[in-house]
C-alpha cells in the first residue's frame, strides 16, 4: 500500500487548498451556498424538447445510431485518431510512451519545484519584475501602483508562448494574472482598512502581461528581454472593447459608459487558450467577489454577495458598490481576446461566448474552417459549453486576413452540454464502483442557447431574449436542462485526435441532502478529487450537435477502488488529486496540472498517454513549493513551462509571517512566477 502524506491543512472547504486561498481567490465560494439551485434533470434524464429543428434532426440520428448498437453511441467508435488508419504495431520501450520517458516524481512537501532527475529548471520571469519602459526594479517595500502598471503582475496562471518572426531565439509569453492576496504582499496589511495605494497596486497587478522571452540556444532556459516594444501591461483601469451580440446592450450600460461598449479592466483572468490565427484567449472567472451589495436573482445566480467584498474596492471607485453601479458587474464574465503583436491594440471582450465564470476557451477549427471554442465554469453544479463560429478563418498573413479574423468570435451558436449515461440508475450508487460495462461513458447533445449574426441574434431559449442568453448565461442553461457538473475548468480539444477532455476539478456538495445526486458523468459523492471526461463529436465535427463521452480519469490514490486510469494497470501510476488546467504535448499525451491536492503532497503537473497501449499511463513530473498550485502549463518540444501560483499562501502566513522561501530564499518576499523546465542533455521532453 502507497504511504500518504498528511494533510496540510484542515480547511473546512475540504482537503488541500488553504481557506487564504478560498478567501482571495474565488471569494470562499465553497463556504457559500451553490448558486445553482436549480431543479434540472440530471444524466440519465429524458433530454429537454428545447432543441431548434437543426439540432433535433441530428439529435435523432444521433439516436437512431445508438439504437441500432443496442444502447448509447461507444466513445470508442467514434470518428476520432483511433478510427483511423494505424501503422503497424511495434512494442513500446518499457520506461513510458513517447513523451512520458521519465522518472515520475514522487509526492512530497518541499518547499521548492521538484522536477525528475536529468531535468534543470529557471525562473523565467516574478511578480514584480519591469517589463516596460521606465519601469523600476521591483521594491516590495516600497511598491506603488505606477511601479506595478509596468512590472509583470501578481499570481501567473495561463501561459502561452508565441512565434516571433525576425528575431532569434525568441518568443512572445503572454500571461495572465488571476488575483491578488493582498496578505502576501504588502507588510503590515489590514484588510478591514486597506489604503488606497494598496488597492491601487492591486489594480495593477491584475490582468495580463506580454513579454518578449529570450531563449538560451543550448538548454530550455528563458528570460524576459526587458522594454522590447511588444512588451505590454494590461489591467484593472486598462480600456476594454466589448464586441458580439451584448455590445451596447442596456445591460451592460454604466454612468460611465452610457454606451455599454468600453469597460475598464478585466479581472480574475484564469486559464485561457491560443487561437490558430495567432491571437490569445483569456477567460474571466471569479469576478463576482470584487462587487459589493449584490442583492439581484441574477446576482445571486453568479455568487455576488449582499455586503462588502473581501478588499474593499467599493470605497476607491463606486463602480464595483452594486447600488450606485449595478451593471458594472455585467461587464465582467467574458471571453478576452488578445493580439499580442498589436501593443496599439484595444483587447476585445466576447460575449457571443456567454458571460459565466470562464476557466478557459480553447478553439478547434471544423473542416470548413470555423472555430469552435469549448468553455467550462467553474463551479459547482455548473455547466460546460460551445460556441461554434458561423465564420471561416482565413489563411494568410496580410492585414485583411488578419482583420477578418479578429471577427471570428462575434458571429456563431453558443451551446451548453446535455449528458446522457448509458448504464442502469442502480449500478451508479455514488461510491465511484465502475458499471457493470466496465466504464463511465454514454451520449449527449450539445443545446443551441442563441445564435449571432451580422444582423443581430436570436435566442433559442424560451422566456430569455438574445441579450439576457448572453449576459447572464448561467440561467439559460438552466431553463434548457443542462447537465450539472463538477466544477468543470479546463476544457481542451486534442490537436491530434480532435477529442475533448474536460478536467472536473472536485465537488465536495456532490450527493448532500438536497443536491444533486451521483450521476454517470459524476459518480461520486461528496467528490474530493475529480475526474476527467473524454468527449468525441459525432462525425468528428466540432459543429455536431452531438456527441459520446466518457471518464478518462477518476482521480485519487490508485489503492481507492474508486479510482480509474483510463483501465491501466494502477498499480504503475502516479496518485493525482483536483485536475485543474490541461494541456497537449507535440505526441499528444495529456498534461494535467493540480489545485488543491487532497492527498497530503503539494500540487503538481501530470503527463498521461491518451492512446494506444499505454492509454491512462499517468506520471508525475513536477511539484511546486508549499502553499502554490500548478498552472498555466505548457508543454514544447524542449521545454516544460508552469506558473507557480500563490506560493506561500498557507492559512496564518503572511509577509511577516511567511510561509514559504521560494523563490529566493529566507528574507526575501515569496513571489509568484513562471518556471521552465528542460533536459539537462538537450534532448526533448521525455523520448
Amino acid at each position: 500500500m502507497r504511504k500518504l502524506l498528511p494533510l496540510l491543512s484542515t480547511n473546512p472547504h475540504g482537503g488541500g487548498r488553504s481557506a487564504l486561498t478560498c478567501r482571495f481567490r474565488c471569494g470562499d465560494a465553497c463556504f457559500h451556498e451553490v448558486p445553482n439551485t436549480s431543479d434540472n434533470e440530471y444524466v440519465g434524464d429524458v433530454i429537454a424538447g428545447v432543441l431548434s429543428r437543426r439540432s433535433a434532426l441530428r439529435a435523432a440520428a444521433v439516436v437512431t445510431v445508438a439504437s441500432a448498437a443496442g444502447g448509447a453511441v461507444v466513445l470508442g467508435n467514434a470518428p476520432a485518431a483511433e478510427a483511423r488508419p494505424q501503422r503497424p504495431h511495434r512494442p513500446e520501450p518499457t520506461d513510458g510512451a513517447r513523451g512520458l520517458r521519465f522518472a515520475p516524481v514522487a509526492p512530497n512537501n518541499d518547499d521548492r519545484v521538484t522536477v525528475p532527475a536529468g531535468y534543470a529548471q529557471n525562473v523565467v520571469i516574478r511578480w514584480g519584475e519591469p517589463i516596460l519602459r521606465g519601469a523600476p526594479a521591483f521594491d516590495s517595500e516600497n511598491q506603488t501602483a505606477k511601479a506595478q502598471a509596468g512590472q509583470f503582475g501578481y499570481n501567473n496562471d495561463f501561459l502561452s508562448l508565441l512565434p516571433l518572426r525576425g528575431e532569434h531565439d525568441r518568443q512572445v509569453l503572454v500571461a495572465n494574472h488571476e488575483y491578488t492576496d493582498e496578505v502576501l504582499m504588502f507588510r503590515g496589511y489590514d484588510a478591514a482598512n486597506p489604503t488606497r495605494e494598496q488597492v491601487e497596486v492591486a489594480w495593477a497587478a491584475h490582468g495580463l502581461s506580454v513579454v518578449v522571452v529570450q531563449e538560451e540556444h543550448r538548454t530550455g532556459k528563458l528570460t524576459p528581454v526587458t522594454r522590447h516594444r511588444l512588451n505590454r501591461r494590461l489591467h484593472t483601469t486598462s480600456e476594454f472593447e466589448v464586441t458580439g451580440p451584448a455590445a451596447g446592450s442596456a445591460l451592460l450600460r454604466t454612468s460611465v459608459d452610457p454606451t455599454g461598449r468600453t469597460v475598464l479592466g478585466t479581472l480574475n483572468n484564469c486559464a485561457g487558450g491560443t487561437t490558430p490565427w495567432g491571437t490569445t484567449l483569456h477567460g474571466e472567472e471569479n469576478f463576482n467577489q470584487y462587487f459589493a451589495n449584490g442583492s439581484s436573482a441574477t446576482d445571486k445566480r453568479y455568487g455576488v454577495g449582499t455586503g462588502a467584498s473581501e478588499r474593499k474596492w467599493e470605497r476607491f471607485d463606486k463602480r464595483f458598490d452594486l447600488k450606485q453601479e449595478p451593471n458594472e458587474v455585467h461587464r465582467f464574465g467574458w471571453v478576452v481576446e488578445l493580439d499580442p503583436y498589436d501593443p496599439e491594440s484595444k483587447p476585445r471582450k466576447r460575449t457571443a461566448l456567454g458571460r459565466f465564470k470562464h476557466e478557459a476557451a480553447q478553439p478547434r477549427l471544423t473542416e470548413d474552417g470555423r472555430p469552435a471554442v469549448y468553455m467550462g465554469d467553474d463551479e459547482r453544479f455548473d455547466y460546460f459549453y460551445k460556441f461554434v463560429s458561423s465564420k471561416r478563418m482565413k489563411k494568410g498573413k496580410s492585414r485583411a486576413a488578419h482583420e477578418h479574423n479578429l471577427t471570428l468570435l462575434d458571429e456563431g451558436t453558443l451551446y451548453v452540454a446535455k449528458l446522457t449515461g448509458d448504464s442502469p440508475a442502480a449500478e451508479i450508487d455514488g461510491t465511484g464502483k465502475l458499471p457493470n460495462d466496465g466504464e463511465f461513458d454514454g451520449s449527449g447533445v450539445w443545446i443551441p442557447l442563441a445564435t449571432a449574426g451580422p444582423d443581430g441574434a436570436v435566442s433559442h431559449v424560451p422566456g430569455m431574449t438574445a441579450e439576457e442568453v448572453y449576459v447572464f448565461t448561467r440561467l439559460a442553461g438552466d431553463k434548457v436542462g443542462a447537465t450539472k457538473m463538477d466544477r468543470p475548468e479546463d476544457v481542451e480539444p486534442s490537436p491530434r485526435s480532435g477529442r475533448v477532455y474536460v478536467a472536473l476539478t472536485n465537488n465536495s456538495d456532490r450527493g448532500k441532502a438536497g443536491k444533486a445526486p451521483a450521476d454517470e458523468a459524476n459518480p461520486r459523492n461528496l467528490n474530493k478529487h475529480g475526474q476527467i471526461l473524454e468527449l468525441a463529436e459525432h462525425w468528428d465535427d466540432p459543429s455536431a450537435d452531438g456527441f459520446a463521452w466518457r471518464l478518462f480519469l477518476v482521480a485519487g490514490d490508485p489503492n481507492d477502488p474508486a479510482t480509474y486510469f483510463a483501465g491501466f494497470p494502477k498499480e504503475k501510476v502516479s496518485p493525482i488529486s483536483c485536475p485543474d488546467n490541461v494541456a497537449f504535448d507535440p505526441h499528444g499525451n495529456l498534461w494535467i496540472s493540480t489545485d488543491g491536492n487532497q492527498l497530503g503532497s503539494h500540487d503538481g503537473l501530470f503527463g498521461v498517454a491518451t492512446r494506444g497501449e499505454r492509454r491512462g499511463e499517468l506520471k508525475q513530473f513536477l511539484t511546486v513549493p508549499t502553499g502554490a498550485e500548478t498552472c498555466g502549463p505548457l508543454v514544447q518540444d524542449r521545454r516544460v513551462l508552469v506558473s507557480v501560483q500563490h506560493p506561500g499562501e498557507v492559512d496564518g502566513a503572511s509577509v511577516e509571517k511567511p510561509a514559504s522561501v521560494w523563490p529566493d530564499g529566507p528574507g526575501k518576499i515569496v513571489r509568484p512566477s513562471v518556471v521552465a523546465v528542460w533536459r539537462t542533455d538537450g534532448r526533448d521532453i521525455g523520448v
